[in-house]
């Protein structure tokens, strides 16, 4: 009988030890700031995901410091991680820490933002980010009746995205694409002639900084109420917000066509009465779901599904890449893919 004891304790000590260090799996989650909520979203997803899969979670947020980013990632390297999952802030500056993680072992996925110039990124997960510019654009074609032979002119501003984010070029050559067609046409007219990117870009992608930028264009463009403004190709909602604040400061009534992207609690009631037109929603559940399944595979030595092994060009290597599709959204169909789907409750967004 002792024996058998014996023989017990010694299997549930197998056991309990094995369960440890199954629990001690830890994956390291880098995310760039808490100030968007998307990322708030993003990072509350992935760590409920992957703990429900069995992992420990490492979840970090960099304020949008670069600096403070690298010392998180060192960090997960020395804490024994076994995958990190980063959505960088500067997607060039990382290629020492990702170095060091290559040299240990530690598979890195870039999440919704490419990693660029190094080979210590191994997967890339994100929306197909071209196609949210397309979305943008072709919203504002049908709008305007572009396609069906207006001939205007239109007058068109343009607010893209933090030029350290690689996505936002994605996202404003896409809407481009649909765009400067008309643009060489006569049709479609930028009033400030501010039509570059460089020219264009938000850094941080934030409010204010959109929203001062939009301030200087009225004043010197449509101050005098005979310009017209139709349209404004804003890459994401915390930039249509800059937008949308800009506007109402200087009393405006008959609101322009405004693009966005995120669906953003804040900006969901203009979009509900019309002041912003649409936005472009990424349900960061798929995409925290993608993620979870990449990194189960590689915790079980297999490869992960990707569905994309040519764009994705980092300056270094083309990174193999899953792209999920984003949707399109405003007031008419928001309830059905916001409210129903469970992504918010009519509390959040102010109804």
């Amino acid at each position: 009988m002792k024996r058998f004891l014996a023989v017990l304790v010694v299997l549930a000590l197998s056991l309990a030890m094995a369960s440890t260090a199954l629990a001690a799996e830890k994956i390291g989650v880098a995310m760039p700031t808490q100030s968007l909520q998307r990322w708030n979203q993003d990072g509350a997803n992935m760590k409920e995901k992957l703990e429900a899969a069995g992992y420990e979670v490492d979840l970090q947020y960099a304020d949008n410091d670069v600096a403070r980013q690298v010392s998180q990632l060192e960090n997960m390297i020395l804490g024994g991680a076994k995958v990190l999952v980063v959505a960088s802030i500067d997607g060039s500056a990382l290629g020492t820490v990702l170095a060091t993680a290559k040299e240990q072992g530690i598979p890195v996925i870039a999440y919704d933002r490419l990693i660029m110039q190094t080979d210590g990124v191994d997967y890339y997960a994100t929306f197909d980010n071209y196609m949210v510019g397309t979305i943008q654009g072709q919203y504002i074609e049908e709008k305007l009746g572009l396609k069906d032979g207006a001939e205007g002119p239109f007058n068109i501003e343009f607010v893209g995205g933090s030029p350290d984010d690689n996505n936002a070029l994605y996202f404003f050559q896409g809407a481009i694409d649909v765009l400067k067609p008309y643009m060489d046409e006569g049709k479609l007219v930028c009033p400030s002639g501010q039509v570059e990117f460089e020219q264009v870009a938000t850094m941080s992608w934030k409010t204010e900084t959109a929203q001062a930028r939009f301030d200087n264009i009225i004043t010197a463009n449509y101050a005098t109420g005979d310009v017209t403004l139709d349209a404004v190709l804003c890459s994401n909602d915390s930039t249509a917000m800059g937008v949308l604040n800009a506007l109402a400061n200087v009393g405006y009534e008959e609101y322009p066509i405004i693009t966005g992207q995120d669906c953003d609690k804040p900006n969901m009631p203009y979009i509900i009465e019309g002041k912003q037109s649409m936005s472009v929603f990424k349900d960061t559940r798929t995409l925290a779901e993608k993620v979870v399944e990449m990194v189960q595979a590689i915790m079980e030595g297999n490869e992960p599904e990707v569905n994309d092994t040519t764009t994705y060009d980092n300056g270094v290597k083309v990174v193999p890449s899953y792209l999920c599709a984003p949707v399109f959204g405003d007031a008419s169909n928001y309830v059905e893919l916001l409210i129903d789907s469970g992504y918010y409750t009519l509390e959040d967004i102010g109804q």
